[in-house]
């Protein structure tokens, strides 16, 4: 069968539809047999290969084959299944990283936001379990800083054009600290800081409403808010603590396509996260 040839399955009564090069990834697969018509288990019908297995975990099964790649839902529970579909069909490296479960899974991540309002000004410190939502998070965020005379530390910079962006505080890859407000130096110079969180441009100042943009912007990227409390009474530090299940990074396939091989393939990590 030529490799450009469309072919249809009907797969426990679940029909799909793709190239017979896509099923011929693994040549010595029973999924490439079955287009020579080397394989009792599948049934030629009216033009359609039938076979008596389960269609939706075979949805997983033509994602794989079509990317060789292996990313599964958040909430995926059928590893041992979909292994035996895998062993079924002779996709053995498939079967092969469905048996390393922890690889797949997804992980609960844990991130707080620690919060602080002092006079003119607001400290915010950050911490995450998953170093990559930090490194991420702080591309988001950029403190602004700018000098000023006036009487009035609340009025509007006559141009922001004049602020220079400042860079975050990173004490390790699980953390970042910045503050925004306003601090006086001599006479009646301060210094102000603003902070912005991609993707909204604003630059605000107001600590609050820092805070509440920082909220909203977690919220909006999966996590939820689990818990909050007072860390520092004296201090008037305040805790907000998030959860999400973050989705295991996808595991790439890398496939020996020599002749007579087994299929054999080594499993890595792909760069690009699917989802949250």
């Amino acid at each position: 069968m030529s490799s450009r040839e469309v072919v249809v399955l009907s797969v426990g009564g679940v029909r799909f539809v793709t190239w017979a090069s896509t099923l011929q990834q693994f040549p010595n697969s029973r999924l490439a047999r079955m287009l020579n018509d080397d394989d009792w288990e599948f049934k030629l019908v009216n033009g359609e290969f039938f076979v008596d297995r389960d269609g939706a975990l075979f949805s997983y099964i033509m994602d794989f084959l079509r990317t060789l790649q292996v990313s599964l839902p958040t909430d995926f529970s059928d590893y041992q299944r979909l292994q035996r579909e895998a062993e079924f069909y002779g996709l053995y490296p498939l079967a092969d990283v469905l048996s390393q479960e922890h690889l797949l899974k997804p992980r609960l991540e844990i991130l707080e936001v620690h919060f602080s309002l002092q006079e003119m000004q607001a400290f915010f410190r950050i911490f995450g379990s998953c170093s990559t939502t930090i490194e991420a998070l702080a591309e988001q965020i950029t403190v602004f800083t700018g000098q000023q005379s006036g009487q009035g530390w609340n009025r509007p910079f006559p141009s922001q054009k004049s602020l220079v962006p400042l860079p975050l505080e990173r004490p390790s890859h699980h953390d970042m600290v910045f503050l925004c407000g306003i601090e006086y130096s001599a006479g009646d110079q301060f210094v102000a800081r603003y902070v912005s969180i991609k993707p909204d441009n604003r630059k605000l100042i107001n600590g609050t409403n820092v805070l509440g943009l920082l909220l909203d912007t977690l919220l909006k990227d999966g996590f939820r808010l689990i818990s909050t409390r007072t860390v520092a009474s004296e201090e008037k530090v305040e805790c907000y603590t998030f959860e999400r299940m973050k989705r295991a990074a996808g595991l790439a396939i890398t496939v020996n396509q020599d002749p007579g091989s087994f299929g054999v393939a080594q499993a890595r990590r792909s760069q690009v996260q699917k989802g949250k």
